[in-house]
């Protein structure tokens, strides 16, 4: 069985690969790093169906199941949410796919914009072949409008500054913040990359909600 086919089993994709240099602070005899996660909200079914009444029930379940994958593979596995310290995923997506971020922050996917994440990077011995990164171009540079700049209510993400993160907050913990709650960050759903692949009204809510518990007070 391929690397690929035991990570689809779970649900989750690969999302590419690079060889590691001393700055990453890896262990000297990992050759390979592959990055997994999820594309579209493909993962969602899976963890719905095994997901368990735990406190982090997605980072739990992405542990056991990626854990698991990666034992049969024989490799080591890292996660984001580790730490602190915490591996720089985002800077290894950049070096593995290639991708550009977008205004409001999280990097933009050619195929699937705003509606992707990492969940996990596979540790190999093995030195191997990796599909090379994105050469299209960033969608960000032709999108004139931007209107994921101007479409949150309170007005938290600015051209070139910081994400206004008391301000999305208290907007959230608001009787106004309800669609936002329930339906996802009025931003990302104002993209018009890749709408077709959004996540569905659950996944969305369920974000929304560990977006609060992990930020709020």
């Amino acid at each position: 069985m391929t690397v690929e086919q035991r990570v689809a089993e779970t649900g989750l994709a690969l999302r590419g690969g690079f060889r590691p240099v001393q700055a990453d602070g890896l262990p000297s005899h990992v050759r390979t790093v592959v990055l997994v996660g999820d594309l579209g909200g493909r993962l969602w079914p899976y963890f719905n169906k095994t997901r368990r009444d735990e406190p982090d029930p997605l980072d739990n379940w992405t542990r056991r199941v990626l854990g698991a994958a990666a034992s049969d593979l024989g490799a080591g596995v890292l996660y984001p949410f580790d730490g602190p310290p915490y591996h720089p995923f985002q800077q290894w997506a950049v070096r593995a796919e290639g991708l550009q971020s977008s205004p409001i922050g999280p990097l933009m996917h050619p195929e699937y914009g705003l509606w992707h994440s990492y969940r996990g990077a596979l540790l190999f011995e093995q030195a191997f072949d990796l599909p090379p990164a994105f050469e299209a171009g960033h969608p960000c540079t032709t999108c004139r409008d931007r209107p994921c700049l101007s479409a949150c209510p309170v007005d938290a993400f600015k051209d070139g500054g910081d994400f206004d993160l008391d301000a999305c907050l208290g907007h959230l913990g608001s009787p106004a913040g309800t669609p936002c709650m329930t339906g996802g960050c009025r931003a990302r759903n104002a993209c018009p990359v890749a709408r077709g692949h959004a996540y569905g009204p659950d996944h969305q809510a369920f974000l929304a909600q560990g977006f609060v518990s992990a930020f709020g007070s």
